[in-house]
């Protein structure tokens, strides 16, 4: 067993005061403690504190971190990938990238492109992992060793592109198509995690990423293969069953056990 899951649980949220100046911190109890820490220090897990406290309403909430790359794993768990016309139990992941300028706050608005471009978008609520340290050829055993924290990701997707497309940049990549937050909690084990996806209040996803085909640590592992993993990158790890269309005035949420709820507004 690795010592990141022995180790307390933190709770790091990225976020702007009200001046603009953007800080992390270490949210507990509902307050915010500022740290005087750079984000390469803070998944070192080096924490400086420097006495300012906030309430969590009172700052603007930022995506917990700024990745320099979105990797998304497709069809991981069987169920969805019979419902959105994928193939089940694949013997390797299928992988697609998004543009980090899809990603888009808690609290933030997911913006439909005009209906000349896509008819149908939907929502598929996941857990994501955030990358701790740079890792190639990362040995499955050593895998969740690289792993800093888990958040949460809705994998917005236009379904119509993706049907027809060869690939799924264009169905997965506009922007606002990435929601991510509302922030990193350290030492979860990410491979027993209960993932509930509401769509104006109605439950429309309750899966568990124990449900998954291929493991959490073989992807990671097996995307390490063909990519560098850089700190701060960020891991999608697929969509349980449930996914649907979403409209102009929907509130989606996507609430995973022991991280929190990841809300955002469709415009």
């Amino acid at each position: 067993m690795s010592m990141k899951v022995m180790q307390k649980t933190k709770t790091i949220v990225r976020y702007q005061n009200q001046s603009g100046q953007e800080y992390y911190g270490v949210v507990e109890d509902g307050k915010i403690f500022q740290l005087n820490s750079s984000f390469d220090e803070v998944i070192n897990h080096q924490f400086e504190f420097d006495g300012v406290k906030w309430n969590l309403e009172d700052v603007k909430i930022m995506p917990p971190v700024k990745p320099q790359k979105v990797v998304n794993f497709g069809w991981t768990y069987a169920e969805h990938a019979k419902e959105t016309g994928g193939e089940a139990n694949l013997k390797e992941p299928f992988l697609f990238l998004k543009p980090t300028t899809s990603l888009i706050p808690n609290e933030g608005e997911i913006v439909l492109p005009p209906e000349r471009l896509t008819k149908q978008v939907e929502l598929e609520g996941e857990v994501a992992l955030v990358i701790g340290k740079r890792g190639k050829y990362i040995k499955e055993e050593e895998a969740l060793d690289y792993v800093f924290g888990c958040t949460i990701f809705n994998d917005v997707t236009a379904r119509d592109l993706t049907k027809t497309d060869p690939q799924f940049t264009r169905g997965k990549g506009f922007d606002t198509f990435g929601p991510l937050g509302p922030w990193i909690v350290t030492g979860l084990d990410p491979t027993n995690l209960r993932i509930v996806t509401t769509l104006n209040d109605e439950v429309v996803q309750d899966g568990n990423t124990n449900q998954m085909s291929l493991s959490i640590p073989y992807l990671i592992s097996w995307v390490s293969q063909v990519m560098t993993l850089e700190p701060g990158d960020v891991l999608a790890t697929g969509s349980p069953s449930g996914s649907c269309p979403m409209k102009s005035g929907d509130v989606v949420t996507v609430e995973v056990e022991k991280i929190g709820k990841l809300r955002n507004y469709v415009k």
